[in-house]
């Protein structure tokens, strides 16, 4: 099959629909090289994707640079269409208006509507522009791919979609997260990034809907005398949780990284001694399966698809409320049976995301198209 992809996150985005579209692209091409896959994107340069995936790669001609945004909404079903596509994947929760032009099976993949659900934490010139792409996208998709069922839920809920043309596929997290590193290379990036021996790790950007001043609230006032590592890329939300710790005499727990790469990620959070994810709302949340695939017991939110995705492995709290974050980590701190359990659990739970498995499900579907 001759396979297209928007790949726009995967060579541009770090995290999020960055992370799914090379993970979905390098397992495709590992476990099914038989195909021939493509990937339109407005700017072909990258060191996020290896080499060895960045082969048939279509970018706009005769477009200046400025207007490639243009291409990709309006223009880039005249290349699918001229490169003869069996099947076409908008990864990130959009199909081109075009894309009728064309004769290639579409799919469409949605993560979220959280813009729906919290218009709050959303400009409304945003809300309007990704109702109308999701929109649009889901209902001249052949088939839309839903990360989880609480996306799926929410798609037949908010865009009347009829249930069968909806496909729940679970994502995976790299393989890199897989590996166990040995102690001598855990402490070279211990001392690079001047780590403390115990910390609590967030990861994912660093805003308002990840909830990260929770977090703070809660080692506020359960007076946890333990360090707060943050990675992710930063927001104006950061300011809030600064100040905060600021006004709380509680600033030198906080320690931001920078400058961290795949390598760096995977040996943090197996430094780390609880990861913290209670974010108020998901598409599915990648950085659960991280950590239990790194060992690290989770706590995470109590609904939404953070629970699909980490099963029976995570202690699930309230996230808007700090003392029922803080007694969940109250709770890994002062008991090793818990900690053993969730991790044990954890171990069992990720079986279920492994690339191979999301691979087989996928293809199954573009054959089922083609």
């Amino acid at each position: 099959m001759r396979i297209g992809f928007d790949a726009k996150r995967a060579f541009l985005n770090k995290s999020g629909l960055g992370n799914y579209s090379r993970d979905l692209i390098r397992s495709l091409h590992n476990y099914y090289p038989e195909n021939d896959y493509f990937l339109f994107t407005p700017k072909p340069e990258t060191n996020l994707l290896e080499p060895e995936y960045r082969k048939n790669i279509i970018t706009p001609s005769g477009i200046n640079k400025n207007f490639s945004s243009l291409w990709r909404s309006f223009k880039m079903g005249n290349d699918i269409e001229k490169c003869k596509m069996d099947i076409y994947h908008g990864l990130s929760n959009e199909l081109p208006r075009n894309i009728n032009k064309t004769k290639a099976a579409k799919i469409v993949t949605i993560h979220d509507l959280i813009f729906i659900k919290y218009p709050q934490l959303y400009k409304a010139t945003d809300r309007l522009i990704y109702k109308i792409k999701f929109k649009n996208s889901c209902i001249e998709a052949d088939k839309i791919i839903a990360i989880s069922e609480q996306t799926k839920a929410d798609i037949i809920r908010y865009f009347k979609i009829p249930e069968n043309k909806i496909s729940v596929i679970y994502q995976g997290c790299n393989p890199i997260f897989y590996e166990k590193v040995n102690k001598e290379s855990l402490e070279k990036t211990k001392k690079k990034f001047s780590l403390p021996d115990n910390f609590i790790l967030t990861v994912g950007t660093i805003e308002q809907r990840k909830n990260a001043l929770n977090v703070v609230k809660a080692l506020y006032y359960y007076n946890l005398d333990i360090p707060y590592v943050l990675i992710g890329r930063k927001t104006s939300y950061l300011k809030k949780i600064l100040k905060y710790a600021s006004e709380h005499n509680i600033s030198k727990q906080i320690i931001i990284p920078e400058n961290i790469n795949n390598e760096n990620l995977r040996d943090i959070y197996q430094l780390s001694s609880i990861f913290a994810y209670p974010s108020i709302y998901e598409g599915f949340g990648i950085p659960v399966l991280e950590a239990q695939n790194s060992g690290i017991p989770v706590i995470t939110s109590e609904y939404g698809s953070t629970v699909e995705a980490a099963g029976k492995g995570a202690l699930l709290v309230n996230p808007l409320d700090p003392k029922s974050i803080g007694s969940a980590i109250k709770e890994l701190l002062e008991n090793s049976e818990t900690r053993k359990n969730l991790i044990d659990k954890a171990y069992e739970n990720v079986k279920k995301f492994r690339q191979e498995e999301m691979s087989d499900k996928i293809i199954k579907l573009y054959e089922s198209l083609n």
